[in-house]
């Protein structure tokens, strides 16, 4: 039960914390990904996908819903974020000694975890999926 319990706080603590992220982008728009995209010679339509990756996958995670799915579109979205945004960054630290790509790693790494650990009978998916296999 206490697996269970941290299965799902992580679940909501990452799903939630990354939602903020999505509502920022959904209020404030997303021009500034699609000029990285542009520069990176990417077409302008993948810049929609940080509404899947900051909206869709993050409520997935809270909900327990396809959670390997919306973990593994997480991490796609970090990767991306790091390539285009940190990629100069990747050996520095911050004037406080923190990584310069502390929080996407900690998104990347805790949807890892959140992969290999499950979803947790506190999910949709173990009411869906994994019940009837207990």
């Amino acid at each position: 039960m206490k697996e269970d319990i941290a299965k799902l706080i992580l679940r909501i603590t990452i799903g939630g914390l990354m939602l903020f992220h999505g509502i920022d982008k959904a209020i404030h728009g997303v021009n500034f990904i699609e000029g990285m995209l542009s520069a990176h010679e990417l077409p302008a339509v993948v810049t929609y996908g940080v509404y899947i990756g900051e909206i869709v996958a993050p409520l997935m995670l809270i909900f327990g819903l396809l959670t390997t799915l919306g973990a593994i579109i997480i991490i796609v979205n970090m990767v991306m974020a790091i390539l285009l945004v940190y990629s100069d960054a990747l050996f520095s630290v911050t004037e406080h000694g923190a990584w310069s790509i502390e929080v996407p790693m900690l998104y990347l790494m805790s949807a890892v975890v959140i992969i290999l650990l499950g979803p947790g009978r506190y999910s949709v998916d173990y009411h869906l999926y994994e019940k009837r296999v207990h």
